[in-house]
């Protein structure tokens, strides 16, 4: 492996003219597909397997033409203060706008409240239903505007209207704080390197790759169903590991060049040695993303295949044009002097002077393991603890900004219906097998009417043949609520009971009921994925570090440092710490992708901090260190980089909890303070701590597999022969000359 990316590192800088037109092309390419792709509309929600699906399947076949997937508004009408909605000039309002949301283009049906009793009890509450034929995402801007305008114009009579629904649905905005993120990143890229130059490569090359990455997602967006949350996380970890690789390359490039090895050569050696760690790191991350398809959702699927993609292209282009720019810039990525010797490489560092500051923390790790061990056990066992009261849920227009106006269509329909009525429960009624249909529907109604936590249940509506009825059920609890979640199992559990009675199957569908079987199919899938990503990824690192226990060693730090940043997002999101902070205006459930999401992401970084420290630390074992000394010279040539990479990883995903969209501000925090207790705390105090009390144990491979096992030579063994060749080849070139 070494000695192989050794060859192309070494081929890129000499081709550097062709290396960077073949990636400057492939941006452009990607740019041409992405400007001319036909706009995508909202990814397509599906859950395969699950009851809520195949009742909305069933919908689909059974009353066709309803446009189940089409874009819906609530507009909520409230009378001033001292009125009633049915008062003449309320009601000549409502019955106007009414009218006018009738003549849309794109609208297929409009209710009339006061012909479809959409009235509160009270009679100061009436809301009118707006269905389209296409989805919230294609709706065209003429209909959002007539939509906004007859809003507008009901308010101008006096009464409050606020209008519901995801018809008025926005691409979600990440706000000025990504970029805040991405120059927090430039200043530390400048701090490490003390060179603009060299700062600026892993930056300029990042960019170029998540370019591609993104482009090549949004001219494919249509085609393959991609949503723009796909994009947004693509970005979000392209981003990170961009900067990282590229960061990993350039700073052992410098190490070489401080050797007085020259520029190609120093390439070669980058890319041959850091650019190992490089294809392992990134390995572990596609394993992770790609793996998420287990669950068998396909909208995570896509998403965990489109951020694998962009996270591919960052290893390659860290291969390839990052050794090419190298060529370019010359020596000036190399500041001279004391910036030299904060690297801890290359002679500078063999001056003699205090240590810097990773040496010192791996002597005082080294010398006191147990202590650190216990310290960063209870402080991450703390974090953790809020995890266990973690309720998963999805977002709805109750998780939204009280500023806008679907969260104030939200409350109102609450106060005027009640908490569920935002969150109905929509029962399929399939009596094509029955004998009877109708005594069928009429018993599945009586039978939800009187379970408990019911407060309506609206007539049965039959399609046209008859045979299949759609009946609404609205709980008395909102819909993110675990009374709510009960009312469904209650309803599918009465189920088996009304087919023995009627032969007619009972099927629960809806948002609410999506939601529910969506969290629950993740909860289901969140052991077997762990199993076959940490499994994978475990056999992956026995190869690089030819060991049992230092794998072993990262699955159980990760373990700790994802429940630790579980914990934190339950504080923030669901608790409430620090919220104001955050820009969380409204606690709730968590996201139900979270938990599996964080597992799949935060696995694939935490093994890229891993490998790039370790490997080190093992090169310095096989090169006949002892083991206490190799967790030192590993620090030593290593912490300050890992040091600046995890400083830019976390950057880079707190600038996304500026967004508007409450999933992305979620996995933006959980993300950053997952590194954070990743790379501070498991990677830099609990590795080496159980690395030193290991010993050499820690390297200890069975003969049997270590016959079995290929050599990939992480740590650039193969390339002493080269030297050795060349050394040798020298001194008969000097014997040649004596004679």
């Amino acid at each position: 492996m070494a000695t192989f990316l050794y060859k192309l590192g070494r081929l890129a800088f000499r081709r550097r003219h062709f290396a960077a037109l073949i990636w400057v092309a492939l941006l452009t390419l990607a740019g041409v597909g992405a400007a001319s792709a036909p706009v995508a509309g909202s990814s397509s929600f599906s859950i395969p397997g699950t009851e809520a699906q195949k009742a909305f399947d069933l919908l689909e076949s059974r009353f066709p033409g309803t446009s189940a997937d089409g874009a819906t508004a609530r507009v909520v009408f409230k009378a001033p203060a001292g009125e009633k909605m049915a008062d003449k000039d309320n009601k000549a309002a409502v019955e106007k706008a009414v009218k006018v949301l009738g003549t849309g283009s794109e609208v297929t049906d409009v209710t009339d409240p006061f012909k479809v009793h959409a009235v509160s009890k009270d009679g100061t509450i009436a809301y009118a239903s707006v269905r389209y034929e296409v989805s919230g995402m294609e709706l065209k801007d003429a209909s959002k505007d007539a939509l906004k305008a007859a809003a507008e114009d009901a308010r101008h009579s006096g009464l409050t209207v606020e209008v519901g629904g995801d018809a008025l649905q926005a691409t979600p905005e990440t706000g000025s704080s990504e970029v805040i993120g991405i120059a927090i990143a430039a200043v530390v890229l400048v701090i490490t390197f003390g060179s603009l130059i060299a700062a600026g490569l892993p930056l300029l090359t990042a960019l170029i790759g998540v370019g591609i990455g993104v482009s090549t997602i949004t001219a494919l967006a249509s085609a393959l169903d991609l949503g723009s949350t796909t994009s947004t996380l693509a970005m979000m970890i392209g981003l990170a590991v961009g900067i990282d690789y590229a960061l990993f390359i350039v700073s052992r490039y410098r190490a070489e060049l401080a050797e007085g090895r020259e520029r190609e050569e120093a390439a070669g050696r980058a890319v041959g040695t850091a650019g190992s760690a490089v294809v392992f790191a990134g390995l572990t991350v596609v394993i992770a993303l790609v793996g998420l398809s287990v669950v068998n959702i396909p909208m995570l699927t896509k998403m965990g295949v489109a951020a694998a993609g962009t996270v591919a292209i960052a290893v390659l282009i860290a291969l390839t044009l990052v050794p090419a720019l190298l060529g370019y810039a010359g020596r000036r990525v190399q500041p001279a002097g004391r910036k030299s010797r904060l690297l801890g490489g290359g002679r500078a560092a063999k001056k003699p002077g205090r240590p810097n500051m990773g040496t010192r923390w791996a002597s005082f790790v080294v010398r006191r393991p147990l202590a650190v061990l216990l310290l960063g056990v209870i402080g991450l066992g703390a974090a953790a603890v809020p995890a266990a009261s973690l309720q998963l849920g999805l977002p709805d227009d109750g998780s939204q900004s009280v500023s806008t106006t679907q969260r104030r269509a939200y409350d109102l329909l609450s106060d005027g219906f009640g908490p569920g009525f935002n969150g109905p429960l929509m029962v399929v009624v399939d009596a094509k097998a029955s004998d009877a249909p109708k005594t069928a529907f009429s018993t599945v109604h009586d039978r939800i009417a009187d379970m408990k936590g019911v407060v309506s249940v609206s007539p049965a509506s039959p399609n046209k043949s008859g045979d299949t009825a759609m009946i609404t059920v609205i709980p008395d609890s909102k819909p993110s609520s675990v009374t709510t979640e009960d009312l469904v199992h209650t309803i599918r559990g009465a189920g088996a009971g009304i087919k023995a009675d009627t032969d007619a199957n009972v099927l629960v569908t809806g948002s609410t009921a999506m939601n529910i079987d969506f969290s629950q199919k993740l909860n289901d899938a969140l052991i077997p994925y762990l199993a076959l990503v940490v499994g994978l990824a475990f056999l992956l690192l026995i190869v690089v570090f030819r060991s049992i226990l230092v794998p072993l060693k990262a699955a159980l730090g990760f373990l700790l440092s994802v429940m630790a940043a579980l914990g934190a997002v339950v504080a923030v999101f669901q608790w409430g710490w620090l919220s104001g902070l955050m820009g969380v205006e409204e606690t709730g459930p968590i996201m139900s992708m979270m938990p599996i999401f964080m597992v799949g992401v935060v696995f694939g970084l935490a093994m890229d901090y891993e490998v790039f420290l370790v490997t080190r630390m093992r090169e310095a074992f096989v090169h006949g260190e002892k083991p206490g000394q190799a967790i030192v010279t590993g620090f030593k040539h290593g912490a300050r980089v890992v040091t600046a990479a995890a400083v830019i990883m976390i950057a880079v995903f707190s600038g996304f909890i500026g967004s508007s969209e409450s999933m992305i501000k979620m996995i933006g925090f959980g993300l950053a303070i997952a590194v954070f207790f990743d790379a501070f705390i498991v990677r830099m105090a609990l590795v080496p701590a159980v690395l030193a009390l290991l010993g050499k144990r820690a390297w200890w491979l069975p003969k049997w597999l270590d016959r079995v096992l290929p050599n990939v030579d992480v740590e650039g063994e193969g390339l002493r022969g080269i030297d050795d060749g060349r050394q040798r080849d020298g001194n008969q070139d000097r014997k040649l000359v004596g004679v």
